[in-house]
């Protein structure tokens, strides 16, 4: 019971924070899943991949459509990347070492966080 109320609580903080902010796989669930539930890197990565792959936001899609706020050609190109890169990432990802993918996922996070303090502080 307590394993479905933490995937409820991630999933619905997911939901929230990608309707704010576009975020919601490898920066909110990933680590959630890693801290919160005690699931590895590569299991969180490929849970987090699943989670997305169905429903990819369709709700808030919807408003930020109605209100004129999504380009679908960008998406559309951007989508079909995504796929092709995250099959590179997955093949990448399932050859590495889990200390290692821990080091870098930190890493990225480091620096996405880095630059986003730099661009609001900045302006």
């Amino acid at each position: 019971m307590l394993l479905l109320i933490g995937l409820a609580l991630i999933g619905l903080s997911a939901g929230v924070l990608s309707g704010l902010f576009g975020i919601g796989g490898g920066i909110l669930i990933v680590p959630a899943l890693m801290y919160g539930l005690g699931f590895s890197q590569k299991l969180a990565t490929g849970t987090s991949l699943a989670i997305l792959l169905p429903p990819v936001g369709i709700a808030a899609v919807m408003e930020y459509y109605r209100q004129g706020a999504v380009d679908m050609k960008a998406a559309m190109i951007i989508a079909v990347m995504v796929v092709v890169g995250s099959w590179f990432g997955s093949k990448f990802s399932v050859g590495i070492d889990p200390v290692m993918m821990k080091l870098l996922f930190g890493i990225f996070l480091i620096l996405l966080g880095g630059y986003i303090i730099y661009d609001a502080t900045s302006g």
